[in-house]
């Protein structure tokens, strides 16, 4: 059985997904990982990537192509997704290189609406007949995208904004607790953003959020010691808990944030800001709650690879 791998590297973290397929068509999970690189230290202040975190991000990349070997995987079935922090950086041509000779595939710098319709369809994968029109959010660590659509798939509008954890982050939230004025005007910077996407909040009716922090919020505020996939994929997040969360991130240091249970200490320092953005587009919805998907970007890359195999 044909196996492929799909890597997804943003301005946080590189993922992975070794999948096969499934006889219903959908896809078998074999390996999934995540490491925390933080390969956008400083894209958004310099437009270049840091040392430091292509080391970070290669070393991870070694990981992977090991792992990958190790399932049989070749270079032919496997796509390299990178998101914001590529698509801003002026080196980009040594991250390439890096990850064209770790792995045998060239990056894919995808675009923001290429990246909204892949964690569209992959969040869609594993959901059962939400109530339409259904929007998806995924709040990485440089960008946002949003996507609205059918329950069949069917992408109606979709936009990627130049927003996410590490870059509200880097710009306005400089302390941990931050400052009430850094705090609004990070809210108030992201609001103009919102405003500017033609979205219909009002008439979304399935609010889906996927990736880091939407799950990481999700075993917060399961109260999972340690993090579990299975219980956090389809949990949901009532709206009032989602603003008591970010409440309380906002009124916390990123060492007390790292006590939380299953926080990733990676995503500490970062969350708040992630948070931030969540509730300022629940804020524009008329649902009960943040319905929370573990299916994301990486199951739509794999999912179009294994359907080019077919």
């Amino acid at each position: 059985m044909t196996r492929v791998a799909a890597v997804d590297c943003g301005t946080n973290s590189i993922r992975l997904l070794i999948a096969e397929a499934g006889p219903d068509g959908g896809l078998v999970e074999v390996d999934r990982r995540t490491e925390i690189v933080r390969l956008g230290q400083g894209v958004d202040a310099t437009g270049e990537f840091h040392p430091d975190a292509l080391t970070r991000t290669f070393a991870a990349t070694d990981a992977y192509a090991a792992l990958l070997r190790d399932a049989g995987v070749t270079s032919a079935d496997i796509r390299f997704v990178a998101t914001s922090a590529t698509r801003d950086a002026r080196n980009r041509d040594v991250f390439t290189a890096g990850i064209l000779d770790r792995l045998g595939v060239a990056p894919e710098v995808v675009s923001g609406r290429t990246e909204a319709e892949l964690s569209f369809a992959g969040a869609l994968s594993r959901l059962t007949d939400p109530a339409e029109p259904v929007l998806v959010v995924d709040i990485g660590g440089g960008s946002t995208e949003l996507v609205v659509g059918s329950a069949a798939g069917e992408v109606v509008h979709a936009v990627s904004l130049d927003v996410g954890s590490v870059r509200l982050t880097e710009r306005f939230l400089h302390t941990g607790p931050p400052a009430p004025a850094d705090l609004a005007a990070a809210a108030a910077h992201v609001d103009g953003l919102l405003e500017g996407t033609g979205i219909d909040f009002a008439a979304v009716r399935t609010w889906v959020g996927v990736a880091g922090t939407a799950t990481t919020l999700a075993g917060v505020h399961l109260g999972l010691e340690r993090y579990d996939r299975e219980q956090v994929h389809g949990s949901v997040i009532p709206l009032p808990a989602l603003r008591d969360l970010f409440d309380r991130l906002a009124a916390s240091t990123v060492a007390e944030i790292r006590t939380l249970p299953s926080m990733h200490p990676g995503r500490a320092d970062v969350v708040t800001a992630g948070t931030l953005v969540a509730v300022r587009i629940a804020d524009r919805l008329g649902v009960a709650g943040l319905l929370v998907s573990e299916s994301d970007i990486l199951d739509g890359t794999a999912l179009q690879l294994l359907q080019r195999r077919r």
